[in-house]
């Protein structure tokens, strides 16, 4: 498996749908300059594939509202994978917001966040992959992809993890 984070701004947004369909390759996106899952949704209708999240974990935006809002996108578009960054704890941060992917009773207690009873229905349509960032390797449920290259594009940076 092969993931590539393409971080792009606002005024190539409206390409990046074409960029996913024509590799393939699985896409994460993160908008540098706005809020991605908002910039995702913007664009439901010109997705033809399915597409993944990068997104930044802070105390501003926590693990539990990036669950409530991949929850929210997985509705709008065919959403594969959720790639979870954070200053620190990334594994953390991405274990709570995959429990809080399902329809079960999340109880759940890490270095990041306690949750009892905690509930964040409906679960997304699909199984999504959520992956944490951490150095340059993504883990998602003990596989791990290593940063292979990072280059510049026309729609944005580039880094290819394999």
């Amino acid at each position: 498996m092969a993931i590539v984070r393409l971080s792009t701004t606002r005024s190539a947004l409206e390409r990046v749908p074409h960029f996913v369909a024509d590799h393939d390759l699985a896409v994460v996106f993160d908008c540098v300059d706005a809020n991605t899952i908002i910039c995702a949704a913007a664009l439901r209708d010109q997705w033809t594939s399915p597409i993944g999240v990068w997104l930044e974990v802070s105390p501003a935006y926590p693990a539990q509202m990036c669950a409530r809002d991949v929850k929210t996108l997985s509705w709008l578009v065919d959403l594969e994978n959720v790639v979870v960054s954070a200053a620190e704890n990334a594994h953390a941060h991405a274990l709570v917001v995959r429990a809080l992917l399902t329809n079960d009773e999340v109880n759940l207690a890490n270095e990041v966040a306690t949750l009892s009873g905690a509930y964040n229905r409906p679960a997304p349509p699909r199984a999504l992959r959520v992956w944490s960032s951490t150095g340059g390797v993504l883990e998602n449920d003990g596989l791990l992809l290593s940063e292979l290259s990072v280059m510049a594009g026309e729609l944005g940076q580039l880094t290819a993890y394999a």
